[in-house]
């Protein structure tokens, strides 16, 4: 939208006042917010289908995908979800193996820039019936090949938001060229070897 003015009308700045005026009462009445970006969402699953929010594909991933005894699985959820309503994904893994075993979820962020925001949120939950790990790693890469790590600890069969300060992520110092979230099961740290978490809202914050 173009701002026109009077040259004879300029002095005082009566007009550009006026128009400003204007501008901000539209957004008011049009409920714009200006701290809309203060929130980047990765993914919201809402649409039950994918690609992400920021068009990244995503997938469970195995360790070994001949060794049979190691599995990860990813499902859309609708009976479990935060809000009673949409969807949330389901992560079904097991690294119960007699071989040295990991698996998880990765999520293509396609060189999203992240810099501008101070930490990685998401909201996680474990399944109450099946059993689950409360510990989990989650990963952050980025093009240069830099991979931050941090260990997500304190999960319960409860929805709670995870807040991860990107500073506190080791391995990782360049958030402008994103290429994948990852989330890692370890079967030398996970206490409960199979089982099923419930992820939402992965987004970044300021």
């Amino acid at each position: 939208m173009g701002y026109f003015y009077h040259p004879n009308k300029i002095k005082g700045g009566g007009v550009m006042k006026r128009v400003a005026f204007v501008v901000l009462a539209v957004c008011f009445l049009s409920g714009v917010s200006f701290s809309a970006q203060d929130v980047l969402v990765v993914a919201d699953f809402d649409s039950g289908v994918k690609p992400n929010n920021v068009g990244g594909d995503f997938g469970a991933w195995d360790k070994d995908p001949m060794d049979f005894s190691q599995t990860c699985m990813e499902s859309f959820n609708t009976s479990e979800t935060r809000q009673g309503k949409g969807f949330c994904l389901r992560i079904d893994y097991d690294v119960d193996s007699p071989n040295p075993a990991y698996n998880g979820l990765w999520m293509k962020l396609n060189g999203l820039d992240a810099s501008a925001y101070s930490k990685l949120t998401f909201w996680v939950k474990g399944d109450k019936k099946r059993g689950f790990t409360p510990l989990f790693k989650v990963e952050l890469k980025n093009n240069k090949g830099e991979v931050g790590r941090y260990y997500v600890t304190g999960v319960t069969d409860k929805w709670q938001k995870i807040e991860i300060p990107l500073m506190k992520m080791a391995g990782i110092s360049d958030y402008s060229n994103l290429s994948e979230f990852v989330i890692v099961f370890e079967d030398w740290r996970c206490p409960v070897k199979e089982g099923t978490i419930y992820i939402d809202d992965v987004q970044f914050e300021k």
